[in-house]
C-alpha cells in the first residue's frame, strides 16, 4: 500500500528549478461575475459589457484578483501542497489583461531555500512565478515564500481515514454480473 503524499517537501527543492505547472484553466462568465460579485468589486468592467463597451478593450475584463487567486492556485501541487503557511507574496504586476474565455497556465523558478531558523521541521521557498495566456503572453507575475514541511514532519503527508471494511485487496472485489 502507498502512503499518498502530493506535492514537494523542502528536500525536493533546487534554487534554479523551474517547475510547470500541469494544470491550465479557461476563464468562464461565471467565474468572473462571481468573483466579482463575492468580492464586492463595483467597478462595472467586470460585469457590464454595455459600460465594457466604451472602455478601451471594449469588452468585460476578468477581476485581477480571480486572475492571482487562479495563477497561485495552479502553483499549489508543485510549490505549496505540504505548506504550513504562505509567508508573503510581492512584486505582483498585471503585464496584459485577461479576458473571460482565456486560458491560463503558471510556471514558477525556484529562487530560494533555507531552513527555518526557528522551527527545525520547516523550512523556506521562494519563488518567482508567472501566468501565461494560451498564446503565451504574460499576464501577470508574483514573487512568493512559502514555509514547506520537511519529510519527515510530524503534519506532513494527507490523512487518510482507515476504511473500516478493512484494506483494499484484489481478493475482496466483488465480480460484476
Amino acid at each position: 500500500m502507498t502512503t499518498p503524499r502530493p506535492g514537494r517537501f523542502l528536500e525536493d527543492f533546487e534554487v534554479g528549478a523551474v517547475y510547470r505547472h500541469p494544470l491550465g484553466r479557461t476563464i468562464s462568465e461565471a467565474d468572473n461575475t462571481w468573483f466579482t460579485l463575492l468580492t464586492m468589486n463595483t467597478h462595472q468592467s467586470h460585469f457590464n459589457a454595455h459600460y465594457s463597451e466604451g472602455t478601451p478593450y471594449g469588452r468585460p475584463l476578468v477581476n485581477s484578483g480571480f486572475t492571482i487567486a487562479l495563477v497561485l492556485g495552479q502553483t499549489v501541487s508543485d510549490i505549496s501542497q505540504n505548506a504550513v503557511a504562505n509567508l508573503e507574496m510581492t512584486d505582483i504586476r498585471l503585464t496584459h489583461p485577461v479576458f473571460v474565455g482565456d486560458t491560463l497556465y503558471a510556471e514558477s523558478i525556484c529562487t530560494g531555500v533555507r531552513e527555518s531558523k526557528s522551527r527545525p521541521d520547516v523550512g523556506i521557498v521562494s519563488t518567482y512565478t508567472r501566468g501565461l495566456n494560451q498564446d503565451g503572453e504574460k499576464c501577470l507575475s508574483f514573487r512568493r515564500s512559502v514555509m514547506v514541511n520537511r519529510r519527515s514532519s510530524a503534519t506532513a503527508g494527507t490523512p487518510f481515514p482507515e476504511p473500516r471494511a478493512g484494506a483494499l485487496t484484489l481478493d475482496g472485489l466483488e465480480e460484476r454480473p
